[in-house]
């Protein structure tokens, strides 16, 4: 069923807005969580080629980000710096109602021109729940909740009267205004256990999983394809992947060992513990990091499995792959964030670029 879409790829890259970087690695990282490094960043990402970022969300410290900038204000920032790149706001239901959310992302958007996107997290975290006293549900529950945020903030931002009754989230003729400038901020969420794709084909306008093989994303993009054209609707789907880019592929695997052997062992195995615990909750008792190695769990998106790791030539290549696969987007983390995405933008969105056209052509010749 996997068709590749024959839109050129686009890219977005992970916010450093907490501290520790991308990985859970003790190696040095040119890379801040401050404002000021991140405005630049986001500005060598539009310049670059870039067409996203996407802020993370974190209330407590753990697994090496000991600070955390708030994930919607830190977005507006950015926008702020920027003329064309789109953020997406990671927000969490439970911390976050949709009234709230619904009002700050209109207001953004209407500020931006549009240019605002969110990402709604169901939780993985149970120990960050517990901290800021917001009740821990179980698997398909936190995905339930989700479903119903995303349904009322989509109701909120299109209905004038907005009426919903939910288990989670009620509305009574709620009307606000302004709406969201045009067009609609886009919905974006995360996940790879059944709850997560059924919801995504019900609700979402992208899916974003872990890193993986091309073969293994090939299944979950059918899977979640299949049930949204069941649906009557379409999902586009992001890829997950950590780009080591240098100049030799010696180069480049020397730094993933580097970045392995460097890793903090107890902050990558509690972490592990909670992700995997998160994910063996569902009723088929796996999720995103149900089959994620030691090294894999180094970058906490299984970023490493995605093999962006190499020579421009070999990355493009694979970035193809991953497109082939069924990828309409490459959700990057780098380990010095603002020299890797300039370089990335470079040396391999051209050749990725180049052998879309080239692809192209042969297609409008066959």
């Amino acid at each position: 069923m996997t068709q590749q879409t024959p839109e050129p790829i686009r890219f977005a890259y992970w916010v450093p807005n907490v501290s520790g970087g991308l990985v859970i690695s003790k190696i040095p990282q040119r890379t801040s969580w401050d404002a000021d490094y991140n405005r630049e960043l986001a500005r060598i990402a539009e310049r670059a080629g870039f067409d996203y970022a996407l802020t993370q969300v974190r209330f407590t410290a753990g697994y090496g980000a000991e600070y955390q900038h708030e994930s919607v204000a830190f977005s507006h920032a950015l926008l702020a710096a920027t003329e064309r790149l789109k953020v997406i706001a990671a927000i969490l239901p439970g911390p976050w109602n949709p009234t709230l959310a619904a009002k700050q992302v209109a207001t953004i958007s209407q500020l931006t021109g549009g240019r605002i996107a969110v990402n709604i997290v169901s939780g993985w975290f149970s120990g960050e729940f517990r901290a800021i006293g917001e009740p821990w549900l179980d698997h398909d529950e936190r995905y339930r909740r989700s479903e119903e945020f995303i349904r009322a903030l989509r109701g909120i931002w299109t209905e004038d009267a907005f009426t919903y009754r939910g288990d989670f989230y009620r509305y009574t003729d709620y009307a606000l205004k302004p709406k969201p400038a045009e067009p609609l901020p886009e919905i974006f969420q995360g996940g790879s256990s059944r709850a997560a794709r059924d919801m995504a084909a019900r609700v979402s306008d992208w899916y974003f999983t872990n890193g993986n093989t091309p073969e293994n994303i090939r299944v979950q993009v059918d899977d979640v394809r299949q049930k949204a054209a069941a649906e009557g609707r379409s999902v586009k789907i992001g890829v997950n992947a950590f780009v080591i880019a240098r100049d030799t592929e010696d180069e480049a695997r020397a730094v993933l060992q580097a970045i392995i052997d460097q890793a903090d062992p107890e902050a990558v195995r509690a972490f592990g513990h909670e992700v995997k615990n998160a994910g063996a909750a569902s009723p088929e008792g796996e999720g995103n990091w149900a089959k994620s190695s030691f090294e894999d769990l180094v970058q906490y998106n299984d970023g490493f499995r995605s093999n962006l790791i190499g020579t421009p030539d070999q990355i493009a290549e694979r970035i193809l792959a991953l497109k082939d696969a069924g990828a309409d987007l490459a959700l990057l983390g780098f380990l010095h964030f603002q020299e890797e995405v300039r370089y990335f933008g470079e040396q391999v969105i051209p050749r990725v670029r180049t052998l879309e056209a080239a692809r192209a052509e042969r297609r409008a010749a066959a």
